[in-house]
């Protein structure tokens, strides 16, 4: 009581006070006659009860703001300065950071803050199975139309750079899209199978309607080829039946397990066409590839009943469903038996979305780390003043940077590709480098990220900060469209469709890039990385077809990772060498060539791939478990 009294006293005799030390401080003679000449100071008091504050403090530390990304982003802007010099372009995506910044990126927090949720029954107990979003999901899709998007891809104004126009702008979305970049992944990627399969009149209207800019015009579409017997192993897994009806349509019976945007307006989906006596073949060979609208002309779903949206570690701002399909109408639109084949293109598509969005990713948590440092005031300095923390962000610069000149290149290739003027030897790195691209980037994006989340101390653990968020979003991109293994794998088959082909023009490609380095230029230690590297990955190939076929599967990840580094260093370089180039472009590059660029080399001389080593791994994970091996 005498407290408060004192209290009470002290509010009502003005706004300055003596209080003078009268108790003992266990600390040092220095920090007690320090705090004895403070205490002795008179004291400026705010207005009201002076402990009102007592509990919190006055300080509160400034929050990273997010900037225009456009405008932060010196390599973006440099790399279409370079290539794509077009004020329109420019322009476009200096007022788009600014959309993001002024308006997309608060829509983003609404969607994860407000999860889609499913309503199975409707009052009077009808099944609905409705899928609700939140308003900012929606405006997400009328944005996406009205920036082009998707429309961007196809309309081609900037002929084969016009892929590099899009993605440019989804690169700068998509840290802010709430995961509207999934759905839009979805849409080009069927929008690009379509295309390609000549628009028939079943799908022409749909490819319209994926590729406008008219926001009531615009839809979306989901890809729904996972069953619960597969993940990527869809030859094997689907199980799904399409009963052909008197009308040349077909009835589709069956269960996908994982469909992603499932409030979409279309889809494209896998299924088995049963012969006269009811049989259907299996494999590969046994599927085609069909178009289904998600809703009929009242609004209701065709024939679909949503078993239940999938609890995930992120992407939660997305709807993830299982479905269970009981005579959904469908149009074949591939030749029968070849829907997988037919699906490649959408395959190139969605990865090299993927790669966008674990570049974006990166970049983001960079931008918010470096604009921290400037505010953090900690050990007597910014955190800009501390040379471990800005080393470590450099570090995660230089990963940005290598991968952000990969996704580029591979966007580049695609649009080569589809302007008719790509050489055999593009087609080839079109193909092997979007595999690699998504399997080593999807990486990056999980470490850096994760470093990133470090720069912010104990606030980086904080969800409502939503940098947590970006650490279990970027999870995903190392498992969607084929996890790193499987990717491998896939790498393992491509080298051997094309009788190594793709090997010969990767190589080539790679020389290529790196003659513009002059004798004397401080970019030669970083050449004579790359070409050793090259070197020891030439051998290795060669060597590998003397070796049994189980030595290249175990190497796969390794080569893929070799790779993607020895070819990330030849575009930085390359990069580099331009006459606008920056000190800090040839930093980076030089900083990448410093790590060891061909691991599968390295990994062979220590024996990893022997084949005795493949029953020692089985040994030493299974030691101790009651698995038999």
């Amino acid at each position: 009581m005498a407290l408060l009294s004192f209290g009470r006293q002290a509010a009502n005799t003005g706004s300055r006070l003596w209080f003078p030390l009268s108790r003992s401080l266990s600390c040092s003679s220095s920090v007690q006659q320090s705090w004895t000449d403070s205490c002795e100071q008179p004291v400026e008091l705010p207005e009201g009860p002076v402990f009102s504050r007592s509990s919190i403090g006055t300080f509160f530390q400034d929050k990273p703001l997010l900037k225009n990304p456009f405008l932060e982003d010196a390599l973006l802007r440099s790399y279409l300065r370079r290539h794509l010099p077009s004020r329109d372009v420019e322009e476009d995506l200096t007022k788009f950071g600014e959309r993001i910044v002024e308006e997309i990126d608060a829509l983003g927090l609404d969607c994860e803050e407000n999860p889609p949720r499913l309503k199975h029954f409707d009052a009077w107990g009808r099944r609905v199975d409705r899928i609700l979003t939140c308003p900012a999901w929606a405006r997400m899709k009328e944005i996406s139309a009205e920036e082009g998007l998707v429309a961007a891809g196809y309309e081609r104004r900037y002929g084969e750079w016009s892929r590099v126009y899009q993605m440019s702008k989804i690169f700068l979305y998509a840290p802010s899209a709430g995961l509207y970049t999934c759905p839009l992944a979805m849409t080009d990627g069927a929008a690009k199978v379509i295309e390609s399969l000549g628009g028939a009149s079943s799908v022409e209207e749909a490819f319209q309607r994926l590729t406008s800019r008219d926001p009531k015009r615009f839809w979306t579409s989901g890809q729904w080829m996972t069953e619960r017997k597969g993940g990527s192993d869809v030859a094997s897994g689907t199980e799904t039946v399409a009963w052909p009806q008197d009308n040349g349509t077909y009835k589709l019976q069956g269960f996908k397990w994982f469909t992603s945007a499932t409030d979409a307006d279309m889809t494209l989906t896998l299924a088995r066409i049963p012969d006269k006596d009811g049989h259907t073949k299996q494999g590969s060979g046994g599927l085609s590839l069909f178009y289904a609208e998600v809703r009929d002309g009242q609004g209701d779903l065709n024939s679909i009943e949503v078993q239940r949206l999938k609890e995930k570690l992120g992407t939660r701002q997305m709807p993830t469903a299982e479905l269970l399909l009981h005579g959904l109408p469908a149009h074949l639109i591939s030749v029968e038996g070849r829907g997988v084949a037919s699906i490649a293109n959408m395959l190139t598509l969605t990865r090299i979305h993927n790669t966008v969005s674990a570049v974006a990713s990166m970049r983001r948590i960079i931008q918010m780390s470096r604009e921290y440092a400037t505010k953090r005031f900690v050990f007597g300095k910014f955190l800009k003043d501390h040379p471990l923390h800005v080393q470590t962000m450099a570090r995660m610069e230089v990963e940005t940077r290598a991968a952000f000149l990969l996704m580029m290149e591979v966007c580049h290739l695609l649009g080569r590709e589809e302007g008719g003027v790509a050489s055999g030897m593009e087609l080839h790195l079109l193909r092997l480098l979007t595999t690699v691209a998504k399997l080593y980037t999807g990486k990056q994006a999980v470490a850096v990220v994760s470093e990133g989340l470090e720069c912010f101390g104990g606030q980086g653990y904080i969800e409502d900060t939503g940098l947590p968020r970006m650490l279990r979003d970027a999870q995903v991109l190392s498992i969607w469209e084929g996890t790193t293994n499987i990717l491998a794998l896939d790498v393992l088959r491509c080298i051997s469709k094309t009788s190594g082909q793709v090997l010969d023009s990767f190589f080539a490609d790679v020389k290529m890039k790196t003659l513009g380095v002059a004798a004397g230029h401080a970019l030669l230690p970083a050449v004579g990385a790359v070409n050793g590297a090259l070197s020891g990955l030439g051998e290795f190939m060669r060597s590998a077809v003397r070796r049994p076929p189980a030595v290249m599967e175990m190497a796969a990840r390794d080569l893929a990772y070799s790779l993607a580094r020895v070819y990330m260093g030849a575009l930085l370089i390359n990069h580099a060498c331009w006459d606008e180039a920056s000190p800090a472009d040839v930093y980076a590059a030089l900083r990448w060539c410093e790590q060891d660029l061909c691991p599968v080399v390295t990994k062979d001389a220590r024996g990893n791939y022997d084949p005795k080593t493949e029953a020692m791994d089985s040994a030493l994970v299974y030691e101790g478990s009651s698995v038999e091996t």
